[in-house]
């Protein structure tokens, strides 16, 4: 009765998920997107009808229709999609026509309700009758050949039929803007939900006239996140030292025991720190301001809440958000990988507790991911077995929280790492059905694991789309396309659990 109650909670929300935000991006109905997305629920809750004594189905049960049902979902996502001929037939003697700069009732195929800094408000126009005619001046009909401009109150936006590469297009056009207005204006290169590319003038915040009328920000604040750095160091090792078994009162009466705490901290550190510091270097290599990397200190649970840095300045273009999203997770995973075999290493085979917990450091389960249950195979061989369990070494709980840091934020939602590389490899609408998805499976992650109940909450309130970049048009290569896909990969190898015919096949 339990799991029909949860099926059914599950189905509502879902579909007034889809209902509210993919419907937007495709004229496929709801219901048949909402049962592309249950099929994996349909085929778990009919086999725990069916088999009321067994716990967990079966191995191909659980993972065919998770590889399945979000095929079919995409596809029908993208099935349903308006499709918009290519004019490219057209007469030539069209294109020598007069430009036909047409309202916004005349055009049934830009809406500004589908673009984030949009709205439909008369405004006054922020450029002149001149300024307009060099504007339009400023489209080859042979690159973009421009149809209208709408004025908008945050953005000039120009609406008209892409006629060559978008990686020709808009160095061709940026820089014939940037002659008439020179930094007046962010040249914006994007995609309407429908998958129409436009261009809009953004009113540029840093422009050489608004620096001047503003108190120049300072990014790098290296005082304050040593200060951080240090502050968080302190936590850490307080918590280390508790994971290390060292108790509240044998602190009070012997406080250099806190120093048994120093292999998690600095491990912990090491790989948070690592992990903000290439997305900083990235960042600075593709010119974006940012700020230095700053650690959040926490008294309780594993010390700190993490580290971030914040992005002052629009994304150029797909690269730049693909590179700077996905060198965070690499560089964090790769200090990560060492330090876990170390921690292991000093680590002990104990039996298995009767309630494990993903977060029980003393008797933690193998099982639970499957690039842990390899590395702990490879490192006990034999004496690691069915029904026994970690206790881990402070080394080797910050390794496994670097693994589990590492795949929270190549979940493909939002403003995640995960949520940045989906963006850039398919662009703005499809990473927001994937983004749709991939909490969909963090739901249902967190029936089978309540560990995660309080990350699906927050993905559930994150918003679904990410910040799109200036050139938002542009495709990847392939070498970046291949990168992303496996990271997702490595998002699944970290994730998901052992199947079974792996367990037996591993004697785990």
């Amino acid at each position: 009765m339990e799991s029909i109650v949860l099926f059914l909670l599950l189905s509502i929300f879902v579909y007034f998920v889809i209902n509210r935000t993919v419907t937007k991006i495709t004229n496929t109905p709801p219901l048949l997107l909402w049962f592309a997305l249950m099929i994996p629920s349909f085929i778990w809750l009919i086999w725990q009808l069916l088999n009321p004594g067994e716990s967990n189905p079966p191995a191909l049960l659980i993972y065919v229709p998770l590889i399945i049902s979000p095929i079919i979902y995409i596809w029908l996502i993208q099935k349903g999609k308006p499709k918009h001929k290519e004019e490219k037939e057209k007469k030539d003697s069209q294109l020598s026509q007069p430009l036909n700069f047409m309202t916004k009732q005349d055009s049934p195929d830009f809406n500004p309700d589908n673009l984030p800094f949009l709205s439909k408000k008369n405004v006054k126009r922020p450029i002149n009758a001149e300024e307009e005619k060099a504007l339009k001046d400023c489209f080859p009909w042979g690159v973009y050949y421009l149809q209208k401009i709408d004025y908008l109150p945050q953005a000039i936006v120009c609406v008209g039929k892409l006629r060559t590469e978008p990686e020709k297009a808009y160095p061709t056009v940026k820089k014939n803007l940037e002659r008439v207005f020179q930094d007046r204006f962010l040249v914006v290169f994007q995609e309407t939900m429908q998958g129409k590319p436009f261009f809009a003038l953004v009113p540029n915040p840093y422009s050489e006239e608004n620096k001047s009328k503003q108190a120049p920000e300072k990014l790098t604040k290296p005082l304050t996140a040593i200060a951080l750095l240090l502050l968080t160091l302190v936590t850490t090792t307080i918590i280390g030292a508790e994971i290390s078994g060292v108790t509240v009162e044998e602190l009070e009466n012997n406080f250099s025991l806190v120093f048994q705490g120093l292999p998690y901290s600095l491990c912990l550190l090491g790989i948070l720190g690592v992990h903000e510091l290439s997305h900083y270097l990235f960042a600075v290599f593709h010119r974006i301001k940012t700020t230095l990397p700053y650690f959040i200190p926490l008294p309780f649970f594993l010390g700190t809440f993490g580290a971030f840095i914040s992005i002052k300045s629009p994304m150029p273009n797909r690269k730049a958000v693909f590179d700077v999203a996905l060198a965070g997770p690499v560089g964090g995973f790769l200090v990560t990988i060492p330090v876990l075999v170390w921690g292991l290493i000093f680590s002990r085979v104990v039996p298995m507790a009767e309630n494990a917990s993903m977060l029980d450091f003393t008797a933690l389960d193998p099982r639970f991911s499957m690039i842990f249950a390899i590395i702990s195979k490879i490192i006990f061989g034999s004496e690691l077995g069915t029904g026994d369990a970690v206790a881990l070494h402070p080394a080797a709980v910050a390794g496994y929280i670097g693994l589990i840091v590492t795949a929270l934020n190549l979940m493909p939602v939002g403003q995640l790492d995960g949520g940045h590389i989906v963006h850039a490899m398919f662009g703005q609408g499809k990473a927001v059905a994937i983004g749709q998805f991939a909490r969909l499976l963090v739901i249902l992650l967190a029936f089978i694991r309540p560990e995660f109940l309080l990350w699906a909450i927050i993905l559930i309130f994150m918003p679904i789309a990410d910040q799109p970049a200036l050139n938002d048009v542009t495709e990847l290569d392939n070498t970046r396309d291949f990168l992303g896909l496996v990271s997702l990969l490595l998002l699944v190898f970290i994730l998901l659990p052992v199947p079974p015919v792996i367990t037996q096949w591993m004697n785990l």
